[in-house]
């Protein structure tokens, strides 16, 4: 047989000879309506349900990492060499992560069924994007300032603490 031809057996007796190409070629050019039909299980509502339940858990531990940065940078204070640069940008991180979540339970909150939430839900979806794009961006910048660049981290200011606690009470027992 040629390529592109097959034999398909009925279940009469008279064998047809079909070109698959020609099956493909109708099937690439059906319209969208009738291969999303025969989609069984996809509910668009659900999958951005999951998608933005998912982006959510990142955002918390991205939120819950910069928590612990500033914490950090707060403890050993203008001691940093970069106290105030990290600061500024641990605070826009999270203030733009807390803007995020709001804008994911508004995202949430839209049923793309709906003709009329489709159009709302495109933007806040590429609103949200930018705003993750620039929270990396942000969060590259921190890292790259970061504690392990510091002259005098916290862990060397707490031994310092400790070791003039240690010397002013040997002094003044040893006398």
């Amino acid at each position: 047989m040629a390529e592109g031809k097959q034999k398909i057996e009925n279940s009469g007796s008279d064998n047809q000879t079909v070109n698959i190409d020609d099956i493909v070629y109708i099937g690439q050019n059906a319209p969208t309506e009738v291969v999303s039909d025969g989609v069984k299980g996809l509910d668009a509502n659900r999958y951005a349900t999951k998608k933005t339940v998912a982006q959510g858990m990142l955002d918390i531990a991205l939120l819950t990492s910069n928590a612990s940065q500033l914490k950090y940078v707060l403890q050993v204070g203008p001691k940093h060499e970069f106290y105030t640069l990290l600061v500024v940008l641990i605070s826009i991180s999270i203030a733009l992560q807390l803007l995020v979540g709001l804008l994911f339970v508004i995202i949430g909150g839209l049923d793309l069924n709906n003709h009329e939430d489709q159009p709302s839900a495109l933007i806040l979806n590429d609103v949200i994007v930018i705003f993750i794009f620039v929270i990396s961006v942000i969060n590259i910048v921190i890292s790259a300032f970061g504690i392990e660049y510091s002259n005098s981290p916290l862990v060397l200011e707490r031994l310092k603490f400790i070791n003039n606690e240690y010397l002013k009470k040997g002094n003044s027992t040893g006398v």
